[in-house]
């Protein structure tokens, strides 16, 4: 059996971070089960001393343990002696604790997925959307609250109009969830920023969600148009990479202004689902937790004088891997 962490090196109990001489059996554990954390149990504890060990240097931090102890990498386990240079998993150690939640598709999420990459912001740590309009704002709330169980609630505000030259009343819908931020993130390719976000094809998993989606960017940047025999309605971006990725979606043909840094528009027929352009796709609608970092730097590390290093082992249940401060480790068979 091959041997885990030191004495002092932090292992992610579901309760927080502790030593790893504290865990004991019966403590529950977070690991990793592909892109999702899960929790298994401590079944058995041993420790075992010995004179050699290594400092894993990361992106991250840097860790001692056992030569022998596994870290997951793309092409599969290898010994932390052998990690230079190599790509582990790793999960952010300090977002372990917060409350995970379940999406519901349909509608309501296509909806909010929609009116936030129109008019929302999204910080570290909450998603808000602040607008003039009282039955939009009640709208946006009814469907984040339905899609992801997070209450949500309308607040009078009021904010600078620059046209106007003054103050103007408006509404603002606010959650804190730093989960649903950086899911929001992940549906946009990494920055949610309405001039760099991406196209969120997470809502084209089925047309309800992509009506939803499209209610809910027009209520924020766009409006309803008629000329003459055509019906439907148009939004309005500088983002052109993502009005482009959206026009084939609807068999719209998309032209973009000239200037850049103008604003584009894209219009959406009333009967653009009979040109049988949308194709349904599958994407994940639940946070990826886990990601991949470098190991930089793999130093031995003698002990120093009569006092030998204490390493500790675990036999784990159901899942036989544990986090080592966010990395996924196993003890070598």
């Amino acid at each position: 059996m091959g041997y885990g962490p030191t004495s002092k090196m932090l292992v992610n109990l579901v309760d927080g971070c502790v030593p790893a001489k504290n865990v004991v059996p019966g403590s529950e554990v977070w690991t990793l089960d592909g892109d999702r954390t899960v929790r298994t149990t401590v079944v058995d504890v041993t420790a075992v001393k010995a004179r050699t060990a290594v400092d894993v240097v990361t992106d991250h931090m840097t860790f001692t343990a056992s030569p022998d102890l596994l870290l997951s990498t793309p092409d599969g386990w290898v010994r932390a002696a052998d990690a230079a240079g190599k790509t582990v998993a790793w999960t952010h150690a300090r977002k372990l604790c917060r409350e995970r939640l379940t999406i519901k598709p349909g509608y309501e999420f296509g909806y909010f997925v929609g009116a936030t990459c129109a008019d929302g912001t999204v910080h570290k740590n909450y998603v808000s959307l602040i607008v003039n309009d009282e039955s939009f704002a009640s709208r946006y709330a009814a469907a984040l609250t339905a899609c992801t169980g997070l209450s949500a609630r309308l607040e009078p505000v009021s904010r600078p109009s620059g046209y106007l030259k003054r103050d103007v009343a408006g509404f603002r819908v606010r959650v804190v969830s730093s989960y649903l931020s950086d899911l929001v993130r992940q549906y946009v390719g990494g920055d949610a920023h309405h001039m760099r976000q991406r196209f969120p094809r997470v809502v084209l998993r089925d047309t309800e969600t992509f009506a939803g989606f499209m209610d809910g960017y027009v209520d924020g940047d766009g409006c309803r148009v008629t000329w003459g025999s055509y019906e439907g309605r148009v939004v309005a971006s500088a983002n052109v990479p993502f009005l482009s990725e959206w026009a084939p979606l609807i068999g719209a043909r998309f032209t973009p202004e000239g200037v850049p840094g103008r604003v584009s528009r894209l219009y959406i027929a009333d009967r653009w689902s009979s040109r049988d352009t949308y194709q349904p796709e599958e994407h994940p609608l639940q946070l990826q937790e886990s990601s991949w970092i470098k190991v930089h730097e793999v130093r031995p590390r003698p002990a120093l004088g009569a006092k030998p290093f204490t390493f500790y082992g675990y036999r784990l249940a159901p899942y036989p891997t544990f986090l080592l401060n966010g990395h996924l480790v196993r003890e070598a068979r």
